[in-house]
């Protein structure tokens, strides 16, 4: 890997003006702590602990587990059992703090808890010089995100979150197609996922657009609840919110958008060259009080970036679907679950599947006809194995906490905060974190935490 995220350069804006618009001047690169040590060599494994193990965590640690797995941690011993099992020889623990408290080996964590605590776990990690990937959302909350990304640049830790699209060969092929050109400047992007639905169809994938049950049973013996809830606000604990429908919940999750937002507008921010948006405005179905609706629409404004116009940027989530394009064939319908529609000038590019699978121009008369251009960017040697050789050697990776991450996360969950707040445009100074227009809705940036915890 020579490169993180290599944008294209639009023409007529130097290669030096693009990189310092881009905060990658000549001679800036991020090396880890345990590099500068010199802990690790390239030729060395790592010891890598897990945080979360029960679910996408236990897929996680199956891409990493050429290292030494030395230490698992999760809160729920039965959900995990399967992951605590496949690693006899790691030590579990069920408190994240008491592992890396006693574990001092640990080189770096996997990170797959709750969106809730990505935040808390990710800080402790990097403050202790522990090298970091966390799952998507990189945060639950707007200023989380914010904070995240400034621990990572002082910390200087190899970070990567967890939207593996940003490896997939379709996302390069996406950067370089409209860095050459191929449907002109970009000025408005429709994006889309059927979560929390099936292709569109019930049952959900998790609950959401509910209230809160009345029931209050005890919680499994397997389970430390009031670990489990950490920082999020006291409630008795219910099989609604854990081990799985949790996503579904504002104290928890941010529902859809921000399960497949993260990855299906990855490619569009990487693009792009997107930062923070000037504004944004959704609709949706209803807002329950605790839960996020089943369905909505958010628009973002983002202004002109260097030799690129302003765009807008439509997200769409539980079965909606952005008007079907003219250009695209009669007997081929918009993939349900999830795609990215560029509208350009001169043409359209439609994305089909997630996190920029599969691009192609339409009709595919004009795909076929369509002259490639050679490959320019550097293709990923694998989402996990990009962080793993960056802990290792210092090298960048594609979806760091600090120049993509932290950022996307950020912009996408101001789309979040507008749905939780009612829909109604919201002007955005990100430069102060903070929404200019209507000062009530800046409470859904970040809450407060329960006593005892703190980033």
């Amino acid at each position: 890997m020579k490169s993180s995220r290599v944008d294209p350069i639009p023409s007529g804006v130097s290669r030096r003006t693009f990189l310092r618009c881009a905060g990658l001047t000549a001679g800036f690169m991020i090396v880890p702590s345990a590099v500068l040590r010199g802990a690790v060599s390239p030729n060395d494994k790592l010891n890598l602990a897990g945080i979360g193990i029960g679910g996408q965590g236990a897929w996680d640690l199956e891409q990493v587990a050429g290292e030494n797995i030395v230490a698992l941690c999760d809160v729920d011993s039965a959900y995990a059992a399967h992951t605590f099992k496949q690693y006899p020889k790691a030590k579990p623990y069920q408190d994240f703090r008491v592992m890396l408290e006693k574990e001092k080996s640990i080189d770096a964590v996997v990170v797959a808890t709750p969106d809730h605590w990505h935040a808390l776990v990710s800080i402790t990690a990097m403050k202790l010089g522990k090298h970091v990937y966390c799952e998507k959302p990189l945060t639950r909350t707007v200023r989380e995100a914010r904070r995240v990304a400034q621990v990572a640049r002082e910390t200087r830790v190899a970070t990567q979150m967890g939207n593996q699209g940003m490896a997939f060969e379709g996302n390069r092929l996406i950067n370089e197609w409209l860095a050459d050109g191929a449907i002109g400047p970009v000025r408005e992007v429709h994006v889309w996922s059927d979560r929390p639905t099936h292709k569109g169809k019930l049952p959900l994938w998790w609950k959401q657009g509910i209230e809160r049950s009345p029931e209050t049973p005890a919680a499994p013996d397997s389970l430390n609840w009031d670990l489990w809830l950490g920082p999020a606000p006291y409630r008795p604990y219910h099989k609604d919110y854990a081990p799985f429908s949790w996503r579904g919940w504002w104290d928890f999750g941010t529902g859809g958008l921000g399960d497949m937002g993260i990855h299906n507008l990855a490619p569009v921010f990487s693009a792009l060259n997107l930062g923070a948006p000037e504004s944004v405005c959704a609709s949706s179905t209803p807002v329950f009080k605790e839960t996020v609706p089943l369905a909505c629409v958010v628009h973002y404004q983002f202004p002109a970036r260097p030799g690129l116009p302003p765009v807008k940027v439509h997200w769409y989530d539980g079965g909606l679907l952005p008007a079907r394009p003219d250009e695209l064939e009669d007997d081929r319908d918009l993939n349900p679950e999830d795609g990215i529609i560029f509208v350009g000038d001169n043409g359209k590019l439609l994305v089909e599947g997630w996190g920029g699978e599969r691009p192609r121009l339409i009709p595919e008369a004009r795909n076929k006809a369509y002259q490639r251009p050679p490959k320019s960017l550097p293709r990923s040697v694998g989402h996990h194995r990009e962080w793993i050789q960056a802990c290792k050697t210092g090298s960048p990776t594609r979806s760091d906490f600090t120049q993509f991450s932290g950022p996307l996360t950020e912009a996408v969950l101001l789309g979040s905060v507008c749905v939780r707040n009612g829909g109604e445009k919201l002007l955005w100074d990100s430069a102060n974190l903070k929404i200019t227009n209507v000062a009530e809705a800046n409470r859904w940036l970040h809450y407060d935490y329960r006593p005892g915890w703190n980033i």
